[in-house]
């Protein structure tokens, strides 16, 4: 018996970034006087109050992150700047680990930064690498409280090219949480990302326009370098521009897929920009000026 027991703290350890909290000890049969016993012999080691490292302390930080959530209770979730790093989608590093929990609910911590809720929704919460955590609908919805508005754009836009922003997911995330200060925020912010972009040829068909609109050398369009089909060459620059973005990727494969593309064709000494929507719509003149620019280097 002692024997399975010891096999399940070491893989419920294992599962969770090598930290267990003390309630879950208990459900394995431990007493308190045994979890007392591993402290004093060097089997646990204290984190936060209830929540321990199994073996030694020395954790990463996702090991962290698991013992702050642990430390605030079994509804508790990682969160805000903390959750964005997680996700991939901002680069939030902090001192302070964010945990959203219940009014009612979680502990004190050192190095913890509490967001006290009356209720988290069952929509709000899923688990990432075996962390609970927001969503990151909620996530993104959170950051627009704790971030200003240059980087909250930033989040959304890493959020987009991950392909994890889901624009139903956060408008019915903030339905779910009225009178919240991020409302101010993505009431200025949603309207530039809900444009949907034109087709795939009324795209080209706008940049050709501006080429002509900038006085640049039309380019050859829609024709093949080294083998590929691209939108706009220069030959004599040996300069290609794509007019695509995120959008026009149904598929994780079909974006990769691009990527490799404009590696041989800078391999091969061909130089290659992408010019998406957004920035077609948003700064046309910058555009023109950045071929503009390329082009009279090749002269």
């Amino acid at each position: 018996m002692g024997r399975s027991r010891e096999l399940a703290i070491a893989v419920l350890a294992a599962r969770q970034h090598g930290v267990v909290g003390r309630w879950q000890l208990l459900e394995l049969g431990l007493t308190a006087r045994a979890i007392q016993y591993r402290l004093s012999t060097g089997r646990l080691h204290h984190i936060h109050r209830g929540v321990y490292a199994v073996g030694h302390k020395d954790l990463d930080v996702k090991g962290r992150w698991m013992a702050a959530v642990l430390a605030c209770g079994k509804e508790a979730l990682l969160s805000h700047r903390s959750a964005a790093r997680l996700w991939g989608i901002a680069d939030a590093s902090s001192p302070r680990i964010d945990v959203t929990c219940s009014s009612e609910r979680g502990g004190a911590g050192r190095g913890i930064r509490h967001h006290r809720v009356r209720h988290i929704s069952p929509e709000d919460t899923t688990t990432l690498d075996e962390i609970p955590v927001t969503t990151t609908a909620r996530t993104l919805f959170d950051l627009a409280e704790v971030m200003d508005r240059s980087a909250l754009e930033r989040a959304f836009e890493t959020a987009e090219r991950n392909e994890l922003l889901d624009m139903r997911a956060l408008r019915l995330t903030a339905d779910r949480n009225p009178g919240r200060r991020a409302h101010r925020q993505l009431r200025v912010l949603l309207p530039s990302l809900s444009t949907t972009p034109p087709i795939r040829s009324e795209l080209e068909g706008g940049f050709h326009r501006l080429c002509g609109a900038a006085g640049l050398t039309p380019p050859q369009v829609n024709v093949l370098v080294e083998g590929c089909e691209v939108d706009a060459f220069w030959p004599a620059a040996r300069l290609v521009v794509e007019v695509d973005g995120w959008e026009f990727h149904k598929t994780r494969a079909a974006f990769e897929r691009d990527r490799t593309r404009d590696a041989a064709l800078l391999t091969a000494g061909y130089r290659v920009i992408r010019v998406t929507y957004r920035r077609l719509r948003d700064d046309p003149a910058g555009v023109a000026e950045a071929i503009r620019r390329l082009l009279a280097t090749a002269a």
